[in-house]
Formats: structure tokens, sequence, C-alpha cells
């Protein structure tokens, strides 16, 4: 049988396998494990998936994904969630749609000091919502601005998007994590534009507005970032400077974090366990992803499907910008379908070629790939961070939460759209470091 056609049957086993609810690790490891082996030979099968496995679990660059999760638990644990919040708050609070405001804020602050969107959600949904219920924000309104913002957290650094992107497609991991700075920012803007216009064209959605806050208090409340900060500057700023390696800045920063919680008497023995077994729980997870879609790459290779799609596409008559219009348009419905992290290691065997072909900068993609992530967190039926704050916001049914992050999207395809025509958005920092 032709090598693409068994590509193209094995890929619709894949789909099957996944429709029917078996897991996306195991769907991608069977039909890979299945191809090969037709098309190569068992015998080039079996060694094949036990390198997979083994080089994905032992390869030295992949600790900075458990270092990252810890850093977010330790993170929330310390309370510097909170005091983030109550520092923008006193500082934003009077503005229309302020708290909503005060929460984005919040939570682009977080993100420098977490790479989890999921680990953002939950700690905003506790700290933010009760507070913007308090002064009648409406759910919809609540809730969806804690589950958009917290896309962000896939943005600015330390992201574990970028890194199992980077993972994926062999490129910096550093470059990567520091590419993600100006659009993050620019997406945490934009999500307040979103707000301030929500809440003039339905006044209804914020009814009160809280108490001014003297200039002394809102002095006094600047002391709520310094951690966020410091461990900032310590950990992306030592990646930028060459100072430390994205692994040597996670355990750093994992380690600040960690002398942190203890110096704010907020670790106990039972939290440290939680948080070191949620560590390995989600670590386990993705790099067994990463080693099945190994796997399935290699037997995609074998079919010669990458490079056919690739030799097509980059062959047809049209703008490569449509074709970048029409990967994002994918992007956006399988976002619907699938989890973030599935969806990339799903579709970059094929679509990453196509963006070299193209010309496109790997790194600059890289960005546009993390947007997409995030927007897949929001988008119905499989939005991770609004069923996360769905969860804890009581009063929010779920379809509510969705409708409130739903607008929200409309920043993300403007990032996405802006970052296309300025390139430079997203790889200047990362150039900077080339020099």
């Amino acid at each position: 049988m032709d090598p693409v056609v068994v590509g193209i049957l094995g890929t619709c086993l894949l789909f099957l396998l996944l429709l029917i609810g078996v897991p996306i690790a195991f769907s991608l490891m069977t039909v890979g494990f299945l191809g090969i082996t037709y098309l190569a030979s068992i015998k080039a099968a079996l060694p094949l998936i036990a390198r997979a496995v083994y080089e994905s679990s032992s390869h030295y660059p992949y600790t900075i994904i458990p270092l990252f999760i810890v850093m977010g638990s330790y993170a929330e644990i310390s309370g510097i969630s909170s005091d983030l919040y109550d520092t923008f708050d006193k500082w934003l609070r009077r503005l229309p749609g302020g708290l909503g405001m005060a929460t984005i804020a919040s939570i682009a602050g977080f993100s420098a000091i977490s790479g989890s969107s999921v680990a953002s959600s939950a700690a905003f949904g506790k700290v933010a919502y009760p507070e913007m219920r308090r002064f009648n924000y409406s759910p919809r309104l609540a809730a969806g601005t804690i589950a958009a913002g917290a896309t962000i957290d896939f943005l600015i650094p330390p992201s574990l998007g970028f890194v199992i992107f980077g993972m994926l497609s062999e490129q910096s991991i550093g470059k990567l994590l520091i590419s993600g700075m100006i659009p993050g920012l620019i997406l945490a803007g934009a999500f307040i534009g979103i707000l301030y216009v929500w809440v003039k064209f339905s006044p209804n959605s914020a009814l009160s507005s809280p108490e001014g806050v003297s200039w002394k208090e809102k002095i006094t409340a600047l002391k709520g970032i310094w951690e966020t900060v410091v461990i900032f500057l310590l950990v992306i700023g030592g990646i930028y400077t060459g100072l430390f390696t994205p692994n040597e800045a996670a355990g750093v920063g994992a380690t600040l974090i960690f002398a942190m919680a203890i110096w704010k008497k907020k670790l106990t023995r039972q939290i440290l366990l939680s948080t070191l077994f949620e560590a390995v729980r989600v670590s386990v997870m993705v790099l067994f992803l990463v080693a099945s879609a190994n796997v399935f790459s290699y037997f995609l290779a074998l079919s010669m499907i990458p490079m056919k799609v690739s030799t097509w596409i980059g062959a047809l008559p049209v703008s490569k910008y449509i074709i970048l219009a029409i990967i994002v348009f994918i992007y956006l419905i399988l976002g619907c379908f699938l989890d973030a992290i599935s969806m990339m290691i799903l579709t970059l065997p094929v679509i990453f070629p196509v963006i070299l072909k193209l010309g496109f900068d790997p790194i600059w993609f890289g960005v546009v790939c993390v947007l997409m992530m995030g927007a897949g967190l929001i988008t119905p039926p499989m939005g991770l961070c609004v069923f996360t704050v769905a969860s804890i916001a009581k009063d929010a049914p779920l379809e509510e939460v969705f409708k409130g992050a739903l607008p929200f999207l409309i920043a993300i395809l403007f990032v996405t759209f802006l970052i296309t025509v300025y390139p430079e958005i997203a790889l200047f920092l990362p150039n900077m470091m080339g020099r």
C-alpha cells in the first residue's frame, strides 16, 4: 500500500480512537506503533517506542516542566496572588470595570512567576471572584474575566505552552519564553480594553463602584508586588542575560518561592506533598504525551505526509498569509474539542514543516501557536480555564462563564493579527538575546 495512504488511514484511525474516548497519548502511541510496524517492521517499532519514552523522561531540559509547575503552586500558597490583587485593586478600582481590570493586571503579574493558566484561573477564582460579586459585578462578567485573563499565563514567561512548543519543534526554549513577553503585555492591555467597552455599553454588568482609595494607601499597597518583581527579574532576567539556562532559572525561581512560603509560614507538610504530587502528575502526563507524539511523528515521516503536505501548500498560488489564516482557523476549531497541549502535540508534526516552508520565523510561530492554545482554554465545550472557574464560582453556571469569556477571544485574535503585521513585536527581545 502507498505510504501516503497508510498515513491517511492511520490519521483517520487516530481520530476514531479519540472520538470513542481513548486518551490522546494512548491513541498516538497505538497508531504510531501500528503504522511503523506496517511501513517498516515490528523490530523497528518496539525499540523506537522504548527510546521515545526513555528520552522524553530522561532528557535534562525537560526538568523545566515540574519546576515551572512547582513555582506556580508555591506562588499561590505563599499568598502572592492575593497580594497582587490587593495592589492593583487599590490603583484601578475607581475606573469603569476597575475590579475586572485589577484582576487582569494581577493575573499578568502572577503569570511572571507561574507557568500554568489553570493555576492562575484557580488562584484568582478564589481571590477576585468574591470581591467582584460583592460589588455587584454580574457572574458572567466576573467569572468570564478570570477565565479569559488566565490565558495570559500561556504567554508571559515562564510559560508551559512555550516549553512544550520548544520540545516538539526543537527550538530554543529560552528564546520562546522571552518572545511571549511583549505580546503577553499587549494581550493584557487588550483584555482591559474589552472590559472598559463592556462596562460602558452594559453598565448593569457592574452596578456599583467601590469607594475611592487615598494616595497614601495606593503607595503603601505597592509593597504587594515586590516579591513578583524580584522573582521575575531573577528568573526571566537571568534567562535573557544568559546568566541562567531556562532549567537553572526555573530551579532558582522554585527555590526562591519555596523559601518565601516557608518564611511566611504558609507551607505545611500536607501542602508540600500535594504540590509535589501535582507536579509529578502533570509532568508525567506531558512527557508521555511528548513521547507518544514523537512515535506518531516518526510514523508520519515514514508515510511522507508532512513532506507532501508542505510541498503542496508551498506551491499553492495564494499568499502565505491566507494559508496562515487557514491554520489559525483550524486551531480555533480544534480548540473547541481538544485541550491546549493535546492540540499542539497533534498538529505540529504536520503544520510546523508547512510554516518553515512558507518562510515564517519558527519563534514567531511559537507565539501564534501559544495564542491559539490560550483561545482553546476559553472556547466551548472544552475550555479548561472556564471549567476551573465554574467549579469555584458556584453562582456562575458553566454556560454563563463561557459567555463571559468569549468576548475576550476578540483580543486574542487582535494580538495574533498584530504580531502577524508586525512580527518584530514577538521577535525583538529574542533577537536581542542572539547578539
